[in-house]
C-alpha cells in the first residue's frame, strides 16, 4: 500500500499544529522495505508522549512496538533508526522487513528578552535563525516602531503587570537587559522564582555584586541560587558594541541549549 498526497498533507498539517501548540511528539517514518510489508517507504505516523497516535506505519504488533520506541525517543530526545523483521519479531505473515526512522518533534525553546534597547534587539536579531521562540518585552512602545526585523513577538507594558502573564517552563531562556538597574533587579527577583533553563543579566561586576547583596539581604534568593545566574551575562570575548555583546550572549545561549 502506498501513501497518497492527501495523507501526507494531513500528516504535515498535524506537525504544524503540534509545533504551534508547543506539544511534544515523535515522527515515525518508514524509510525502506524489503519483501512484503503492510506499508511502503514514506508512510508516517505521529506519536505523542502519552502514546496517542495519528497516521499509521502498518498496524498490529509492529505499530505497538513503534509507539513504545517513539516514547523512548521522545524521552531521550535522540532519533533512532530501527529495523523490523516482520515474521521473526512480530509474527506477521507478510514476512518482509522494514526500517523505521523515529525523530523527536520537540517544542521550540522560549527566549524571553527583557529590554528592547540596542542590546536586546541585537540578541533577538542574532538568535532568529536558532530554534528559539523569541519574545521581546519592554515598557516603551515607541522603541519598536522603526524596527523592521520579523520572526519574534513583542510584549509592551509595565513590567509588574507583564511579568506574571508570561508562560515560563523548564525550557525557557531569559535575558535581562532593561534600561535601568532597578528594573533589572525587579525582573531578576521575579524570574529567579520561575521555571527556567537559563537566566542571565547584563551589567558590570560592581552592579552584579550590589544586586546579589540586596537580593540576599531581602531574602529573595540564596547565594547558591544567585551563583547559578549568568551575570554578567554572556561569554567574555571583550565585546564593545551592541552587536558584539549580543553575539557573546547568543553564544552563551547556544552553549546552554546544546549542553
Amino acid at each position: 500500500i502506498t501513501v497518497t498526497i492527501c495523507e501526507m498533507e494531513l500528516i504535515y498539517n498535524k506537525i504544524i499544529d503540534i509545533l504551534k501548540a508547543g506539544q511534544v511528539a515523535a515522527i515515525c517514518t518508514v524509510v525502506s522495505t524489503k519483501g512484503s510489508s503492510p506499508l511502503k517507504a514514506g508512510a508516517k505516523m505521529i506519536v505523542w508522549e502519552n502514546g496517542k497516535i495519528f497516521g499509521t506505519i502498518g498496524g498490529g504488533t509492529l505499530e505497538q512496538s513503534t509507539i513504545e520506541d517513539a516514547i523512548r525517543v521522545i524521552n531521550k530526545r535522540t532519533p533512532e533508526l530501527i529495523s523490523h523483521d516482520l515474521n521473526a519479531r512480530h509474527k506477521m505473515c507478510c514476512g518482509g522487513s522494514m526500517e523505521i526512522y523515529i525523530e523527536p518533534l520537540m517544542r521550540l525553546k522560549k527566549l524571553f528578552i527583557f529590554g528592547g534597547g540596542h542590546v536586546g534587539k541585537a540578541v533577538a536579531k542574532h538568535a532568529l535563525d536558532l530554534d528559539f521562540e523569541i519574545t521581546l518585552i519592554d515598557s516603551r512602545k515607541e522603541i519598536f516602531s522603526d524596527w523592521s526585523f520579523s520572526g519574534y513577538h513583542t510584549v509592551i507594558g509595565d513590567y509588574p503587570k507583564m511579568l506574571p502573564t508570561l508562560d515560563y517552563d523548564d525550557n525557557t531562556f531569559i535575558v535581562i537587559a532593561t534600561p535601568d538597574h532597578p528594573t533589572d533587579n525587579e525582573v531578576l527577583a521575579f524570574c529567579i522564582r520561575k521555571p527556567h533553563r537559563y537566566l542571565g543579566m547584563i551589567g558590570s561586576k560592581t552592579k552584579v555584586a550590589t544586586m546579589k547583596k540586596n537580593l540576599m539581604s531581602e531574602k529573595i534568593a540564596t547565594e547558591e541560587e544567585l551563583n547559578r545566574i549568568d551575570m554578567p551575562i554572556g561569554i567574555d570575548i571583550h565585546a564593545v558594541t551592541a552587536d558584539e555583546i549580543a553575539i557573546s550572549i547568543v553564544a552563551r545561549l547556544i552553549r546552554e541549549k546544546n549542553n
